[in-house]
């Protein structure tokens, strides 16, 4: 159909002659993308910092500027990384990769929700998700119902990224865990 394109609201207006709105949604596309980066940009490098905390990653990940209080390295490293993709890759795939992972996180979080509700019972809750479990279980079907719709060559790039963490998790996070060591610690164990 017309609108099996990477751009359906742009081709719309144009179609209906409301090209000055269709200027408008491709400038709003390549804020909200840009946007995208920006947060990556600022959440990775926490999320690398953490876990080279936990020991996960190497500790060079976890030092922190001394003025700044920021992760430095991880913030660098990952403005380069970042940077190579937006400027050499095809932004159609960079979309599709950003999806997949968004919503692969998404559905991990619903189903974490879901699964601490009966491990942890006890936990105090200040919050508590409503209709669980069942806004939890349906957000991981759409979730997962979405990805689907991605292409075949977004998840084997999805795939192959997963594999290179669990590769690295298993030959050094594993381990390097200061959480699990705590976790498996004598005085832990009953």
């Amino acid at each position: 159909t017309e609108l099996a394109t990477a751009e359906p609201l742009t081709v719309a207006m144009n179609r209906y002659n409301l090209g000055w709105a269709a200027g408008i949604v491709a400038v709003g596309s390549v804020a909200a993308h840009t946007a995208v980066l920006l947060v990556f940009q600022l959440g990775q490098p926490r999320i690398f910092y953490a876990m080279a905390r936990d020991g996960l990653l190497p500790q060079a990940f976890a030092r922190v500027h001394p003025k700044y209080r920021t992760p430095y390295v991880t913030t660098i490293l990952t403005g380069v990384v970042v940077a190579g993709f937006a400027g050499f890759a095809n932004i159609e795939e960079m979309v599709d990769l950003t999806n997949i992972g968004t919503l692969f996180a998404f559905a991990l979080v619903s189903a974490g929700v879901i699964v601490l509700r009966f491990t942890n019972p006890q936990a105090p809750r200040p919050f508590r998700v409503p209709f669980s479990p069942w806004l939890p279980l349906l957000s991981v079907v759409a979730c997962l119902g979405l990805a689907l719709g991605l292409p075949r060559i977004t998840w084997l790039r999805f795939l192959a990224w997963l594999a290179l963490g669990l590769v690295v998790y298993v030959v050094y996070g594993r381990r390097f865990s200061q959480l699990r060591k705590a976790n498996s610690s004598p005085q832990n164990s009953v």
